[in-house]
């Protein structure tokens, strides 16, 4: 497929067709390659591209930029919200339900909730950070067209992958080929939604 492939084709009533092109693949044999190849494609405007590798690079995420806020923030949120859940429940137990006078103690005494707070907070903030980096990473998911790269069988063994995804404003098939190529990969190769 020759030309820009961010450009959809159209079928017979006009309408867009996806791209049958996910991107292209760069494969490498050493960590340190793969973290100056993230680097230059980033350098070069590219903004839709992802790293595989056996196991995690330290500097990889630096080099390629990535920052996501998403994440933290649901996690804030999820504990704000364990620990009004927290305090809430102790409070309508304590004062609206089933009110004990104890020494003649107040029966919103917040400190003895403290503990059962912090519990909550815990238990939300890890049950959002979970969730959330299920929905955002689109999990479940089954198949990923990245599978089928050439060789990423290897990815989870002795192999590292840079893919330039065709949703990219510079994805352009042959120059992207060609600078992938020139970054010392050692095979590069179009990837397939649909299969090899």
């Amino acid at each position: 497929m020759a030309g820009h492939a961010v450009e959809h084709a159209h079928d017979t009533h006009g309408e867009a067709l996806e791209n049958p092109i996910y991107g292209i693949t760069a494969e490498f044999d050493d960590p340190d390659k793969l973290v100056e190849a993230a680097s230059k494609v980033r350098a070069e405007g590219y903004r839709h591209f992802d790293a595989y590798s056996p196991f995690p690079i330290h500097g990889l995420d630096e080099a390629m930029h990535f920052t996501d806020p998403r994440v933290p923030w649901f996690a804030f949120f999820g504990g704000v919200t364990g620990a009004m859940l927290g305090f809430g429940m102790q409070y309508f137990m304590a004062v609206v339900d089933y009110p004990l006078n104890v020494g003649g103690k107040p029966l919103n005494s917040w400190p003895q909730f403290a503990p059962v707070m912090f519990e909550c907070t815990v238990l939300c903030t890890g049950l959002s950070t979970f969730i959330s980096q299920w929905a955002l990473n689109g999990l479940p998911r089954l198949h990923h067209p990245i599978f089928n790269a050439k060789n990423f069988d290897r990815a989870s063994q002795d192999r590292f992958f840079l893919c330039i995804e065709s949703k990219d404003d510079r994805f352009d098939l042959e120059k992207t080929e060609a600078f992938l190529s020139s970054l010392g990969a050692l095979n590069v190769a179009e990837v397939e939604r649909d299969g090899i």
